[in-house]
């Protein structure tokens, strides 16, 4: 069993690269959401009343919106169509508390028409949660078997893990429709005004690059683990 399976070898500039692209992500949403949370909305709306004036106004009343504690841990959640609100989104009356509530609000509305990227991410939900968890194991065993049966476990990992990059990928569409339909629906409401608009399209596009970091980071760990991995049976 070769030793670099246990220590350093050089993929791991791979797993470097894609934790450093994430953490940038990640600072980057959280300076710009601080930053323009500074700036109150001239309608003076809460970001669950937002949430709540453009729901109906897209016809839609069966959608509950909550309060949920944390930081920028706001979410849509289909299976029991609630619209989750964080501390500094729910009560707050900020560009950038208006933009986040509207930016789940168009994730409701994805729902109810159907929108076929959400569908693919929700169908895939499972597989990919399955995948995120069973790939390494199934790594490590494969690896304490002879060539045959342990290239059988190895490349099974690397499928299950194929799936988490999908949905990663997947991910990727929905997210940006969501904002695209966040900013449409703030100005067509009246919500906010085009200064504003600026404003809130800096944190959603701040936010949008989170999830182009994710996917980065899960394709780079998938090409680590096919070169580490992937030739096995041809050693």
């Amino acid at each position: 069993m070769p030793f670099y399976y246990y220590y350093w070898d050089n993929t791991y500039i791979l797993v470097l690269i894609g934790a450093v692209i994430c953490m940038i992500a990640s600072a980057r949403v959280r300076t710009t959401f601080n930053k323009y949370s500074q700036y109150r909305s001239m309608s003076g709306l809460t970001g669950a009343q937002a949430a709540e004036r453009i729901l109906r106004a897209a016809g839609i009343y069966d959608v509950e919106i909550r309060h949920v504690s944390g930081n920028l841990t706001d979410h849509y959640n289909p299976g029991n169509k609630t619209l989750n609100l964080s501390d500094s989104v729910y009560n707050a009356t900020s560009v950038a508390a208006v933009g986040v509530a509207a930016h789940e609000c168009g994730h409701a509305i994805q729902h109810q028409q159907s929108y076929a990227p959400l569908n693919i991410r929700s169908a895939i939900v499972p597989v990919a949660n399955l995948g995120s968890t069973l790939a390494w194991p199934l790594i490590i065993i494969g690896l304490f078997f002879n060539r045959s049966v342990g290239t059988m476990f190895i490349n099974a990992g690397i499928l299950f893990f194929t799936f988490a990059v999908l949905f990663q990928l997947v991910t990727l569409p929905v997210e940006f429709n969501a904002s695209k339909r966040a900013m449409h629906l703030l100005e067509t409401q009246g919500i906010l005004g085009q200064e504003e608009l600026k404003y809130t399209g800096k944190v959603l596009g701040a936010a949008a690059l989170t999830y182009v970091a994710s996917a980065a980071a899960a394709i780079l760990q998938l090409l680590r683990l096919v070169l580490l991995f992937g030739g096995r049976d041809r050693d």
